[in-house]
């Protein structure tokens, strides 16, 4: 059997942190609010772990 790459469809706290150039407190401060807010993009909580759909989170920050 052949497995292939997956694209990843959500991304981690980490991925966050990484793109907007901010620290680790300070990016799930933010993914906790815009979790409560309910916006400007989905943000998915699993028990203490954020993910966040990719094509929602490129499109807000594309957007701004």
């Amino acid at each position: 059997m052949e497995y292939k790459e997956v694209e990843k469809q959500v991304y981690e706290a980490t991925d966050i942190q990484k793109i907007l150039g901010i620290g680790r407190s300070m990016t799930y401060i933010f993914l906790e609010k815009v979790y409560q807010d309910n916006g400007p993009f989905k943000v998915i909580k699993i028990g203490k772990l954020y993910r966040v759909p990719r094509k929602a989170f490129d499109k807000w920050l594309n957007e701004s």
